[in-house]
């Protein structure tokens, strides 16, 4: 398999890019839904993750890029193509509507802005004023940016809850699965040693009709010859 200097595997790079798009999928996923159910809201710390992601995995499409075609084999090589480039339509789709979601929120803070400014000219008021109204509407924002990252965080809390319970699940199975093998290695156990029991008896009575047949022989034998 294909190597990076101080990287990793073909395979290994893109497990870890399977992964990271699924988590910055997901990440996406709750972006946009706190944006369309609560309109104003937003959360640029999980924007600028998702951005991060996205970079870190268009990075690694392009090692990927490098390293499939090194490989020796042509039917090897044609299917890691096919790959790398699933994946970089995948990264490209979540830029793309990582976009989106960008140009969406600066549209609305634009849309804000204007709407203060007419606010402010068409009652009189000072620029002074426009500007507070304006500033009101970012501190709301900024309320509501503090909101979805505490819900981020809770969700993040569940995720990790769920996984624990999955593991200890999971640990549980095994432990029952082992649980099992003993016992149905004891059974067997006990069945071979009623086996070699009725076994031995089955022997002991043979030896001792063996015994008594030898004697008779041997006495019917002694008065023939007597």
């Amino acid at each position: 398999m294909a190597m990076m200097e101080g990287g990793g595997t073909l395979s290994e790079i893109y497990q870890n890019s399977k992964r990271l798009l699924i988590g910055t999928r997901d990440a996406l996923e709750r972006l946009e839904r706190l944006e369309f159910s609560s309109p104003g809201m937003d959360s640029p710390e999980l924007s600028f993750s998702i951005k991060r992601d996205i970079n870190q995995i268009q990075s690694s499409c392009v090692d990927m890029d490098r390293l499939w075609r090194s490989i020796g084999s042509k039917p090897q090589r044609d299917l890691w193509k096919r790959k790398v480039e699933q994946v970089a339509e995948e990264v490209d789709s979540l830029k793309e509507s990582l976009d989106k979601h960008t140009q969406r929120v600066q549209n609305r803070m634009k849309e804000a802005k204007e709407r203060a400014e007419l606010i402010g000219r068409s009652n009189g008021e000072s620029s002074h004023h426009v500007l507070r109204i304006y500033d009101d509407e970012r501190v709301a924002m900024e309320s509501a940016r503090k909101s979805s990252i505490m819900l981020e965080d809770a969700y993040s809390t569940g995720v990790a809850i769920l996984s624990k319970y999955a593991e200890q699940r999971d640990l549980l199975k095994r432990a029952q699965r082992k649980a099992l093998d003993v016992l149905n290695t004891t059974t067997l156990s006990n069945s071979v040693l009623k086996l070699i029991e009725r076994r031995h008896r089955v022997d002991k009575w043979v030896a001792y009709t063996g015994m008594a047949l030898t004697v008779i022989v041997v006495y019917a034998f002694w008065r023939w010859t007597h």
